[in-house]
């Protein structure tokens, strides 16, 4: 088995164990993130009816102005991605979420999210 099949059937694991204790509902959607090489996604999902209800990408704040290169790197734009999250959240009344890292460690920009998404005024 080579190390790339290997490493993706552990991520698969992993995540699958963390779904498994999750789930979103229309009162408490499922805050989903997911990170690349180049940007970061977050969205809010009712699993119940199967829809996004809210999402924001690392994109949007980089056509803002604000990019991985300046003040901070990756994780600052991780932050600010958490608390526009947050913001649309709160327009469309939605205060409390499960957080689902999905198979990320809660460290660095998965971890930066989730404060930028607590700042903004989430509550998991």
């Amino acid at each position: 088995m080579d190390k790339t099949k290997k490493k993706n059937q552990q991520q698969a694991r992993r995540h699958g164990r963390v779904r498994a204790k999750i789930s979103g509902t229309a009162a408490r959607p499922r805050l989903n993130v997911f990170r690349s090489n180049r940007g970061m996604f977050l969205q809010l999902i009712d699993d119940e009816r199967g829809i996004t209800i809210v999402s924001a990408a690392s994109l949007e704040l980089k056509s803002a102005g604000k990019s991985a290169n300046s003040e901070g790197g990756k994780v600052a734009v991780s932050k600010e991605l958490g608390k526009l999250l947050a913001k649309k959240a709160i327009d469309k009344k939605i205060t409390k979420v499960v957080f689902d890292r999905g198979a990320y460690k809660y460290h660095g920009r998965v971890k930066a999210a989730a404060e930028g998404a607590r700042e903004g005024g989430l509550e998991f």
